[in-house]
């Protein structure tokens, strides 16, 4: 998600086009073109400036109205409902060739593999989708800091934080406590319960943290992790415009 504005030029975008599948968009004021996944004008009176990141998450649905139950939700135009993708679109776009490929049998990564991406620290890394769902909680570093990739209570949403907490020298441990044994991720009320539930707890400090990735009880309560900026991409796109990314496996 990406700031309309440049230079303190309100900007309009409509698609102009796809380059190796991915949107090109030509602002109304200026006739510039912009890549959608880097915010970068790529032609015209505009280019090399970059559109500001909007800090966002991509959540079910039933997460973030439980966590936002004030929110609003943008509607569907009904006169171009018939324009719109059915919600199986991931099922028919997996077996949809692409361009590139930069397939990686050995690391288990076809073109349409999804995966997270994370690109800060001077440094771009993978996480293949599946293995993030499987594992809930992953320790890990991207360039020189400590990051943790953490599921929601829903067991399908996840966000990224910085594992440093606020004060505290070193980079924590962190373990996960809620027992997805008695989670019931269809059911609104443990839901909306759980959103502010502990869901990790750190071993340096004692303290339990939730999905907001702040700190409900102990030493650090009130203080909260910094969050990383992740991408769920495929991994054709992903390498494409990130060719030095390392990627993330397992350690089973």
């Amino acid at each position: 998600m990406w700031t309309r504005e440049s230079g303190g030029l309100g900007l309009t975008f409509p698609l102009a086009g796809i380059n190796n599948q991915n949107f090109l968009m030509r602002d109304d004021q200026t006739g510039s073109y912009w890549q959608q996944i880097t915010g970068e004008a790529v032609s015209g009176p505009l280019r090399g400036r970059r559109l500001t990141l909007i800090a966002s998450n991509e959540l079910s649905f039933a997460l973030w109205a439980a966590e936002e139950p004030d929110g609003t939700v943008l509607k569907s135009v009904p006169k171009f409902a018939s324009d719109y993708e059915k919600k199986d679109w991931e099922v028919k776009m997996k077996k949809t060739r692409t361009v590139l490929s930069f397939a990686d049998p050995a690391r288990g990564l076809e073109p349409r593999s999804l995966l997270l991406g994370v690109q800060a620290f001077g440094a771009s890394r993978a996480y293949p989708y599946d293995a993030v769902l499987h594992d809930k909680l992953i320790l890990d570093r991207v360039g020189a800091e400590p990051v943790l990739l953490v599921v929601g209570p829903d067991e399908e949403s996840v966000r990224v934080f910085r594992a440093r907490i606020p004060g505290i020298e070193g980079h924590p441990a962190f373990y996960r406590t809620l027992d997805d044994h008695q989670a019931h991720p269809h059911d609104a009320g443990w839901l909306k319960q759980a959103t502010t539930a502990p869901l990790l707890m750190d071993e340096t400090t004692g303290s339990q943290w939730n999905f907001q990735g702040c700190a409900v009880s102990g030493k650090a309560s009130g203080l909260c992790l910094e969050p990383v900026e992740a991408i769920k991409d495929y991994w054709f796109d992903w390498r494409n415009y990130n060719p030095k990314t390392t990627v993330f496996t397992l350690r089973h």
